[in-house]
């Protein structure tokens, strides 16, 4: 039984020393290269940090492979690691570190040493490319790794707090390791895959890329920014690099299905399409479908809080363009849960919010006792022995066929003209209208009007309320109609509902 994920890197190593593991627009690294690097690494930060571990330590990170070198040897070192966007405001930086005090931070340019600097981070700084020609310490970290366990943190990712102040998610490695044997074993994933990396290594649908690369030895290809704004280019890309497997945001594959590349060219070596984020429309997805009928589409669901998934769904059956597609049923050692606001579980075909019990489940948000409280609870369904689960703030159901099926987010449930009303359900009717490639609404509560933002093909307007009608009853038409050019994303590459909020204030 594995305890350390970094076990999987070692393994990899042995097997497949002379194979590409991990290659971005620049560089490439063998598995024998990563982890001689990875070993490197780490070497220089426990020597800088007096042999500490079990302590956070930031890998600032870009489109760049040098980044997951730097989360192996963080890992390696006996800390865990916390990814860092080199584009990430200072501010926010500085908010991080006031949370963490970190004990070191592993920089590849000048410019995030002088982000360190300008905020008086006080921790070791480790020279990327000054620790990567260091001797590495085999035996010391060897010693080091074996006081560590399963339950001990191997990353810390930060989220968005409804406060402005960011929450870290601390993971262990029996969450990680749990993922990845699950997504290895259940998808079939080996040495012969090659994977086309979206997801930035802030954001933990990343995590899913490293796991399955770690352990199946397939080659993961970090696909750079450019890309996504010249789709021509992406598939050209995806077809080089013979991509077999994409992870992507959701809203990646929604703006390839809405650019109508694929009626062009199809990325001819994918056979498995994962996606992940938020409620995926199935008219984007029936564009990907009716292109590459012969690969397999999954939809995984899941926060940060439980080390990303603990649902998924195998697309296997036509999807009406006015639904969203299912987010299954749970996966292996996880267990889910539909509760209702009194903390029972749900009649049949109510909707109630989704709770989550099992390996994944996060250790709590680090040096913040108040927030884990409020959310990493005791399974209201019994007080025999501690059982904790995380309680998601996602709206779910079953449908008939018994899949979870995703309705909204418990703060995006209003009451307007005496209903209640899930916005989720008005986006997905929206979305399914000809023309239309992205929908989000937000509630005026002052005002009591639904707000609605869309985006459409070559930026015509769409009589929405017409496109509506026979979806909708009238209660739940938008009040208010405003397209856009381009709907704002957030970091996690999320519909930016905050920033819609703030326009609508601002108008």
């Amino acid at each position: 039984m594995k305890i350390n994920i970094y076990d999987y890197l070692e393994e990899s190593a042995e097997k497949f020393a002379d194979k590409i593991a991990i290659a971005d627009d620049k560089l490439a690294f063998t598995f024998s290269e990563w982890h001689e690097r990875a070993e490197r690494i780490g070497t220089a930060i426990h020597e800088e940090t007096g042999g500490v571990i079990r302590k956070p330590v930031l890998v600032f990170v870009d489109r760049r492979i040098e980044g997951l070198v730097g989360f192996m040897g963080v890992v390696a070192s006996g800390n865990f690691y916390v990814p860092i966007d080199c584009k990430m405001p200072e501010q926010r930086i500085k908010l991080i570190v006031e949370i963490l005090s970190p004990v070191a931070a592993v920089c590849v340019t000048d410019a995030e040493e002088k982000i360190l600097r300008d905020i008086g981070f006080g921790g070791f700084v480790i020279r990327y490319q000054e620790a990567e020609r260091r001797e590495a310490g085999h035996g010391v970290l060897n010693a080091v790794r074996a006081r560590i366990i399963d339950v001990d943190p191997v990353y810390s990712i930060f989220t968005s707090g409804s406060t402005g102040v960011p929450k870290g998610v601390v993971v262990s490695h029996r969450g990680m390791i749990d993922l990845t044997e699950w997504l290895v074993g259940t998808f079939g994933f080996d040495e012969s895959d090659s994977l086309g990396n979206q997801t930035p290594f802030y954001f933990d649908g990343s995590v899913k890329d490293i796991c399955i690369c770690l352990k199946s030895g397939a080659t993961l290809n970090v696909i750079g920014k450019k890309y996504f704004t010249f789709p021509r280019l992406l598939i050209d890309y995806l077809n080089e690099r013979k991509i077999t497997s994409i992870l992507w945001a959701t809203s990646a594959i929604v703006l390839i299905g809405n650019s109508g590349i694929l009626e062009e060219s199809v990325p001819r070596h994918v056979d498995k399409v994962f996606f992940a984020g938020e409620a995926m429309p199935a008219k984007q997805l029936n564009e990907w479908r009716r292109k590459l009928s012969y690969a397999m589409f999954v939809n995984l669901y899941g926060p940060t809080e439980i080390t990303v998934d603990c649902t998924y769904h195998v697309v296997d059956r036509e999807l009406r363009d006015d639904e969203y597609v299912p987010i299954g049923k749970s996966c292996r050692n996880m267990e889910v849960l539909v509760l209702d606001e009194a903390g029972r579980l749900v009649k049949e075909g109510e909707a109630g919010e989704l709770c989550v019990r099992g390996s994944g489940v996060a250790l709590g948000y680090y040096n913040n006792r108040g927030k884990t409280e409020e959310v990493f609870v005791q399974n209201p369904l019994h007080d025999l022995y501690e059982d904790r689960l995380y309680r998601t703030g996602d709206i779910v159901r079953y449908n008939e066929r018994g899949e979870l099926e995703f309705v909204s987010r418990k703060d995006f449930q209003i009451k307007h003209m005496g209903n209640r009303i899930e916005l989720g359900e008005i986006e997905v009717a929206i979305n399914s209208i000809p023309g239309v490639t992205n929908a989000a609404c937000v509630y005026d509560h002052e005002g009591q009007k639904i707000v609605l933002y869309y985006t459409s093909v070559d930026g015509q307007n769409i009589d929405i309320v017409n496109g509506v009608k026979d979806k909708l009853p009238k209660y739940m038409f938008p009040n208010i109609v405003i397209r856009l050019e381009g709907m704002p994303y957030n970091l996690n590459g999320k519909i930016d509902r905050i920033e819609l909020k703030r326009m609508y204030e601002n108008r």
